[in-house]
């Protein structure tokens, strides 16, 4: 996808949702890129993405957020899942604490598919549910902090933070892009382009098939 003011946007970031399932990330993307909440959504099969363009001061950016379900049972996809992303939400489910307990194994996972400069925050999903919780805020923050990652608390339901959560990931992208921090090769799917009078524009290679070769 070549980058251009003519098509509307400077930059296509990708961002992957990954956590256990059951802890809202579907739902998470819905509310974002369609501003939707389904109380009956099944299990997402495979992949899926959707895209949502946004302005960051006087840039455009497309951002193209991937979700998908039960990576343990679709092995084969989990590198081109990954492929070419810059960011990542890590969502765990605030009253369940087994999904937190795994969100060790998650970023282990993440780690070894994509770049290691990518964007991560870890999301705690559903904090409407408040009486139920089972996470203190301040522990996952504290474990955030030390694994260098983001970190928010979002309802999808109530439509909390869930804006906050996806800006704030896609400024923190568009900061190391912007500051070059990102170079050639660092992030492996976005190459930076001259600095011109626009200031540097990003490629992002978009795979809408789960095994395309690149």
């Amino acid at each position: 996808v070549q980058m251009g003011t003519d098509l509307g946007y400077n930059f296509v970031f990708k961002v992957v949702l990954i956590g256990e399932s059951g802890v809202g990330k579907s739902n998470l993307l819905s509310r974002f890129t369609k501003n939707e909440f389904n109380h009956d959504s099944r299990t997402t099969i495979g992949v899926e993405f959707s895209t949502r363009t946004i302005q960051l001061d006087t840039v455009t950016i497309k951002a193209q957020i991937w979700d998908t379900a039960g990576l343990e049972r679709y092995r084969a996809i989990t590198s081109a899942y990954y492929r070419g992303a810059v960011g990542a939400l890590l969502v765990y489910d605030i009253t369940k604490h087994l999904t937190y307990e795994y969100v060790e194994r998650w970023l282990k996972e993440l780690y070894d598919h994509a770049d290691p400069h990518m964007v991560v925050m870890l999301v705690g999903n559903k904090s409407d549910l408040d009486m139920q919780r089972t996470i203190p805020t301040e522990e996952a923050k504290s474990f955030a902090e030390s694994k260098d990652l983001l970190f928010m608390e979002t309802s999808a339901l109530e439509s909390t933070n869930v804006e906050n959560a996806f800006l704030q990931v896609l400024t923190a992208i568009h900061k190391k892009v912007a500051s070059r921090e990102v170079t050639r090769g660092s992030i492996s799917a976005v190459t930076l382009g001259q600095m011109g009078s626009m200031g540097p524009t990003a490629e992002v290679k978009e795979g809408r098939t789960c095994c395309k070769s690149q």
